[in-house]
């Protein structure tokens, strides 16, 4: 099976989906399987993006890539 790449933006709203889910009193694992990801990789994004909303990584983006001209 090939691996499937997901944009930041789209790895937000599928943690964003979790939270929802996992607040009403789903499992982690059932949860994953619903977003079509494994558990070890919720967790990853989860530490990578937990607290990165979408508009503060396109800032970031910008400020790195203007740092570097």
């Amino acid at each position: 099976m090939p691996k499937k790449r997901f944009t930041v933006e789209q790895i937000i709203q599928k943690l964003c989906e979790a939270e929802v889910e996992l607040a009403r009193g789903k499992t982690i694992g059932l949860v994953c399987k619903q977003l079509g990801i494994t558990d070890q990789t919720y967790y990853r994004w989860r530490k990578e993006y937990g607290g990165i909303r979408t508009d503060q990584d396109k800032r970031s983006k910008t400020w790195k890539r203007k740092m570097h001209a």
